[in-house]
């Protein structure tokens, strides 16, 4: 009997020696598909930025999405970048896949030589309130430096043009020579 406990204590600690030196793997994981197969179960490979690679195996049940749909395994190309949950545990040779999710990397910015032109500016108009008053009326009278609006309620309303005053026709741009008496128009302005 005195053996027993010996030998119960002496397979522990050759069980337990080696798990020291592992450390647990984190069951999120982030790198690139290197290698997978090509059927509904079996295994594929991903290498993390640290250049450590890690196997997993995969079924049917393992939810695999790209840009928020549904797809599997063998439809990922090598080289894609995945972000790979697992079931937790300590570093094996393969782990099962829970969830396996493309990383879409955003699409490269273009150099300003080869933008768009945007007659608008750098910044979008957006309906923001910038002002102080809004007029609806017809245009009386054009001046370089002014314009005389008729409205309904206060009658004619002289408004002054400074240098950054912008002119929108349907949304885009025009310059001031498009303004002419007898035109319908809507102004924002600040005092």
């Amino acid at each position: 009997m005195v053996g027993q406990p010996i030998g119960a204590a002496l397979l522990l600690a050759v069980v337990a020696v080696p798990l020291i030196g592992q450390r647990a793997a984190s069951p999120l994981i982030r790198g690139v598909l290197i290698a997978r197969e090509g059927r509904p179960s079996g295994e594929f490979s991903v290498r993390a930025a640290d250049d450590q690679v890690f196997r997993y195996r995969f079924d049917p049940k393992t939810y695999v999405e790209r840009e928020d749909r549904l797809t599997d395994i063998p439809r990922l190309a090598v080289g894609e970048k995945l972000e790979v949950l697992s079931d937790e545990g300590f570093a094996s040779d393969v782990r099962y896949a829970r969830t396996v999710h493309v990383m879409i990397p955003p699409p490269p910015s273009r150099p300003v030589s080869q933008a768009r032109f945007r007659a608008g500016g750098d910044a979008p108009d957006h309906f923001v309130p910038i002002s102080t008053m809004s007029l609806a009326g017809v245009v009386t009278d054009l001046g370089a430096e002014w314009v005389v609006l008729h409205t309904r309620k206060a009658g004619n309303q002289t408004i002054r043009l400074r240098r950054d005053t912008r002119f929108l026709d349907n949304g885009e741009r025009v310059e001031a020579a498009d303004l002419h008496p007898n035109m319908r128009v809507f102004i924002r302005a600040g005092r």
